[in-house]
């Protein structure tokens, strides 16, 4: 993406890190390499932010400034889909701006896109990630599993333990859990989606959360609602 439009991986403002995701981390370890700008988890994002402003002939040097047109457009739209305003805004671990919304907010925002109209922006950022999923949360995650098992579903986990999803006929949820840590999502997520009817054998692999002792299964983590 950043060829394309004929910007080095050094034009990412994202921090050095490393793969998300742990098994993948350490292969990239083991091969020699080191954090970088390309392999922060947000870098795609980051990419299509430069590449919108590369079209729009934008400036793609202050892309993260809050006042930028590119971070403007962004802040409406995330207004508009959560319908509610955005009263504050701080900043992602990505360097991003990071728009303050309610859970409800979240909610009707991923509702809002499962519900677009086709050829809308909207429903083509829903289709994108429904089809590629692993463009999303790579393969090991609950958002992929999810959107590759359960029809029309729309899944994206955040940063400190948020999660969001959407589901085709409109029903929608968003949660975080309080201290940030995710070793809860799976299992609050899967209780979810069985009180909103999901029939599916995805539920369980997300529910599973086992703790271990000594490399081995001493227990697991279950919701209580």
């Amino acid at each position: 993406m950043l060829a394309e439009f004929g910007v080095l991986e050094d034009g990412l403002q994202t921090p050095p890190d490393l793969p998300l995701d742990p098994v993948e981390a350490e292969a990239y370890l083991a091969s020699g390499r080191v954090r970088d700008k390309v392999t922060m988890n947000c870098s795609g994002k980051h990419a299509a932010m430069i590449a919108a402003c590369a079209v729009n002939g934008w400036p793609l040097d202050s892309y993260l400034a809050p006042d930028h047109p590119l971070q403007q457009l962004v802040l409406r739209t995330v207004e508009r889909a959560s319908g509610e305003a955005v009263h504050h805004v701080g900043t992602d671990g990505c360097g991003a701006p990071l728009m303050a919304l309610s859970l409800t907010g979240l909610a009707r925002a991923f509702r809002s896109f499962v519900l677009a109209e086709a050829g809308t922006p909207e429903r083509a950022v829903a289709d994108a990630m429904r089809a590629h999923p692993e463009y999303v949360a790579g393969t090991r995650r609950p958002d992929t599993w999810l959107m590759r098992e359960v029809p029309g579903a729309l899944s994206k986990m955040g940063a400190e333990a948020v999660q969001a999803l959407a589901l085709p006929d409109g029903r929608a949820l968003a949660f975080k859990i309080d201290d940030g840590a995710g070793r809860a999502l799976g299992p609050v997520l899967a209780r979810a989606l069985e009180l909103l009817g999901v029939d599916s054998p995805v539920v369980a692999r997300i529910a599973d959360a086992p703790l271990l002792g000594g490399g081995r299964r001493v227990g697991e983590i279950r919701v209580a609602f």
